[in-house]
């Protein structure tokens, strides 16, 4: 609920608190008294665009302050948790124009974005106008107004999560589609390329010992004299001999040297020692080197088959073991993914039908709903002496989405026979001031906490149809905050609050208050409205009966 509005240094206001109450508030005035004004000051305080020269001749910036009270579970909670900004059961929204033309937002003191600021006034204000272009005027909205009435909120979130799972199916199909696609256009190169590898089975560091196996087996004929004439130095008939027969000699007379050849002796010893371990090294050295003379060119086969192989796929050698499974894993995925498709192929086909089951249900909803609508409208165009107009709300397909297959518009006809059309084309301005709140009037059945303004919805109409305006205004506000500002002194007296916005002129400078009237105040206001600036007392007593109800 709009609390109060605060308004500093605006075009023809100084300074202006307003204390709006719950209820039917009407502000009435003479023409140019400034009711306009105040309206743009709300407006320009809810993130409306400010018309230029927003401040007031001799001051260096405007500012409006709107005080609002919501409830535990208002929507402008949701856009301040988003937002980022604390919650409180107050909100203050504060707007300041410099001259020049800059503005700057706050909410509760904290700077926001205009969007902000917008998207909080969405969920707080109504404005309901002859341009009424962003509220039930707007096509766009239409569908969501009718789903607001048919209590289709459960089947709309059902539809939605529906349509984000065929969403998620389609894209699942699509990338599974285009991978089976591709996985088919290299599926022989990858079944050649494994039975290639297979073939070879590359084992982890082959490469390595096969390359040093090869380098040995090159040299084996460069060194294989050289290792000969080293056996035989330190075989037998060499070194070994010689050593054997020095021991024999000097062991055959060491009895006569009193113990001086027994050292020399062991060392011998050891020496021959450590010579038949070399000869034992040296031998086997030969026998790798007396080595079949095709093992060569068998190594070198498999060494240059891994090397070829590795250029091939771009790999190192000890890389190809790991690289030829993951070409099994990429086959195996080919062959499987036929199976994988048809899994996802039926997958999506059930996602559609959950969600045209969905999408059905709420387009049956939606049409139950437009023909209760059109049927509690036309009980209040009754009323307001509009029994030739029909309103119709239509209901056509449209392209599958997050909001079901329907497109929704609110129609009329303003006389029996002629042809529905949009409100806004079709209405003269008093009816479409009756048009909307005859609708208003039915959407909002039942709901609370709202706060709405009608801006001259009087236009065009008076005596008792205004009277029915009044009524209807009136019986709206049980549930809401409703501010209408009116020329009818019908709709006037319908007020349970009533606020008079006049002109004063001080120091010269013309200025505009607003003060709320009671008693014989109101009786001579709404007296001046039936009969002029000239007030009868024909007319108060008017004015009385009508406030008498």
């Amino acid at each position: 609920m709009l609390n109060a509005l605060e308004i500093h240094d605006l075009p023809v206001i100084d300074r202006l608190e307003i204390a709006f109450q719950p209820g039917l508030n009407v502000l009435t005035g003479e023409t140019g008294a400034g009711k306009s004004i105040l309206l743009d000051a709300l407006g320009f305080a809810l993130g409306r665009q400010g018309r230029t020269g927003m401040v007031r001749d001799g001051a260096s910036r405007g500012e409006v302050t709107a005080a609002f009270s919501l409830e535990p579970d208002h929507s402008a909670r949701d856009v301040l948790i988003e937002a980022g900004l604390p919650e409180s059961d107050e909100l203050i929204l504060r707007r300041v124009s410099v001259r020049g033309g800059r503005n700057t937002a706050y909410v509760n003191d904290r700077r926001v974005s205009g969007e902000v600021l917008r998207a909080l006034s969405e969920s707080l204000v109504e404005i309901h106008g002859q341009h009424d272009d962003r509220g039930l005027l707007d096509p766009r909205r239409h569908r969501e107004m009718l789903d607001a009435y048919a209590g289709a909120e459960a089947l709309l979130e059902e539809t939605q999560t529906s349509w984000r799972e065929l969403a998620d199916a389609g894209r699942a199909l699509a990338d599974a589609r285009a991978g089976f696609e591709a996985a088919q256009a290299e599926e022989s190169y990858l079944r050649h390329s494994v039975n290639e590898l297979d073939a070879l089975d590359p084992q982890s560091g082959e490469d390595a010992e096969l390359d040093q196996k090869r380098r040995l087996m090159r040299a084996a004929e460069r060194i294989r004299d050289d290792v000969g004439r080293a056996q035989e130095a330190i075989g037998s008939t060499g070194a070994e001999g010689m050593i054997t027969d020095a021991i024999r000699w000097l062991e055959s007379v060491a009895d006569h040297a009193e113990g001086r050849l027994e050292e020399p002796i062991a060392a011998l010893s050891r020496s021959l020692t450590e010579l038949g371990e070399a000869e034992q090294g040296v031998n086997e050295v030969i026998g790798a080197l007396s080595q079949d003379p095709l093992e060569l060119e068998r190594v070198e086969e498999r060494l240059f088959g891994i090397r070829a192989a590795a250029r091939k796929h771009g790999v190192l050698p000890d890389g190809l073991g790991d690289f030829a499974e993951e070409m099994r894993i990429r086959l195996a995925a080919v062959d499987g993914s036929a199976d994988t498709l048809a899994a996802l192929v039926q997958s999506h086909a059930d996602a559609q039908a959950k969600y045209a089951e969905a999408a059905k249900a709420l387009s049956l909803r939606r049409s139950e709903a437009a023909t209760m609508l059109d049927k509690a409208i036309a009980g209040e165009l009754g009323p307001l002496k509009m029994d030739r107009a029909g309103f119709f709300t239509g209901i056509s397909p449209s392209e599958p989405g997050l909001r079901g297959q329907d497109a929704v518009a609110f129609t009329v006809s303003a006389n029996p026979g002629a042809a529905p059309g949009p409100i806004q084309k079709i209405a003269s301005g008093g009816e479409l001031s009756r048009f909307l709140l005859a609708l208003k009037v039915c959407l909002t059945r039942g709901a609370t906490g709202l706060t709405m303004i009608f801006d001259e919805i009087d236009r065009g109409v008076g005596g008792a149809t205004a009277d029915a305006v009044g009524r209807r205004l009136s019986a709206l506000a049980r549930n809401a905050q409703i501010l209408v500002v009116t020329h009818s002194p019908q709709i006037a007296a319908r007020g349970q609050h009533h606020w008079l916005v006049r002109k004063r002129v001080e120091n010269g400078v013309t200025l505009s208050g607003v003060t709320e009237i009671d008693g014989a105040v109101r009786v001579d206001e709404i007296a001046r409205m039936l009969s002029g600036n000239r007030i009868t007392g024909e007319a108060r007593e008017a004015a009385k009966a009508l406030l008498a109800g």
